[in-house]
């Protein structure tokens, strides 16, 4: 089932601020709280639906990738986007927007709920070839994270009572006045070590090397993060891990170069060949292509192979392989060459004669980006 646009998800258009977007997120949350909607499937999704658009929109470099690319943007491994988000990765994130600390949504009877730490995340770079770009390619990567050593235990937080949060109350002039702030005893988890491994660190923590495989979809550009969902550092107690962030970075090819979904390609063209005609063979990103020269190509030619580009990271489209003809002049002749050219100079089938189909420089250029 293909995703929803998040616009749509908050009913919001594009042009909306920042100040609309966490308005219209408040509503649809307010309306879908599982507090407000006790064992109802369909509002939980809805929730969830409504977390996952918020955490794109009111990120200023999210929501410019989702404006250009789509959901696509964050596909790779688990995906970008707040797809695999729980219940309690939501509430972590996002719950100053119901008001009061920690995510509580008092008022609909489900009182606070207890704060849920999410561990740090890590960062990769991975280099992709124009080939893997072109195609899309799985990378299995090795990562050292933080996990939660075998043996460890966690007991309830004697200060807070398991709730990550304190209340205080204060008197003032305008009266009681009741705040809340995470619990400094346990760090805001709920729980304190109650045992752990002598090789562990202070927080129960351990660091492995684990494979990761992350799914990259054809059409990345050079800059663009991804997300593996649940792959960072693990957190204290019942927290939940952070996430992979994947840079990509785009490698040089050797004979081709991109321009957004278009490749160009400098074919250089022997002068014989030029005047006869040949067929030469090219490398693509989907492997070799054979060209046809006519006899009489002009430098500067501008052969257009459709299709043969890189795909549209929103998968609407491919781009073209535009193959740029270069005559290649010898700088150097034997006798008989030079003497050969000589009596070429007055022969009137060397004589310039452009025809009206025969493009200048800078039409050439327009027909590029048109």
């Amino acid at each position: 089932m293909a995703k929803r646009d998040y616009y749509d998800i908050l009913g919001i258009n594009k042009s909306a601020s920042a100040a609309e977007i966490k308005k219209a997120y408040r509503k649809m949350a307010v309306k879908y709280h599982p507090d407000k909607n006790p064992d109802d499937k369909t509002a939980e999704d809805k929730f969830k639906e409504a977390a996952e658009a918020y955490e794109i929109l009111s990120d200023a470099d999210k929501k410019a990738r989702f404006d250009q690319y789509g959901h696509r943007a964050f596909e790779g491994g688990h995906g970008g986007g707040g797809g695999h988000m729980n219940m309690d990765d939501i509430f972590s994130q996002f719950g100053d927007i119901f008001g009061g600390g920690g995510g509580g949504f008092g008022g609909f009877g489900g009182g606070q709920r207890q704060r849920v730490m999410k561990g740090s995340n890590l960062r990769i770079r991975v280099k992709l070839t124009l080939e893997e770009i072109a195609n899309g390619v799985e990378k299995k990567v090795k990562v050292k994270r933080k996990t939660q050593a075998k043996g460890v235990t966690y007991r309830t937080c004697s200060t807070c009572n398991g709730q990550g949060q304190v209340t205080r109350i204060t008197n003032t002039i305008l009266g009681r006045m009741q705040t809340a702030s995470p619990c400094n005893a346990c760090g805001g988890t709920g729980q304190s070590i109650d045992k752990r491994p002598p090789n562990s660190d202070s927080q129960g923590f351990v660091v492995e090397e684990e494979t990761v495989s992350i799914k990259i979809p054809a059409g990345v550009v050079d800059g663009m993060q991804l997300k593996v969902t649940g792959k960072g550092n693990a957190a204290p107690g019942n927290g939940i891990s952070g996430d992979l962030l994947v840079a990509i970075t785009e490698e040089t090819h050797p004979t081709l170069q991109r321009e957004g979904d278009n490749l160009h390609y400098d074919l250089y063209v022997s002068l014989p060949d030029a005047i006869l005609g040949s067929s030469i063979e090219i490398d693509t990103v989907t492997g070799k292509v054979r060209l046809k020269i006519e006899a009489g190509v002009q430098s500067g030619k501008i052969l257009r192979l459709r299709g043969k580009g890189i795909p549209n990271i929103n998968g609407y489209s491919r781009g073209d392989l535009l193959v740029h003809i270069n005559v290649w002049t010898p700088k150097t002749l034997s006798k008989e060459q030079k003497s050969f050219f000589e009596k070429m100079k007055t022969d009137e089938h060397f004589s310039p004669k452009p025809e009206s189909s025969d493009k200048s420089f800078f039409e050439k250029v327009k027909d590029m980006f048109s």
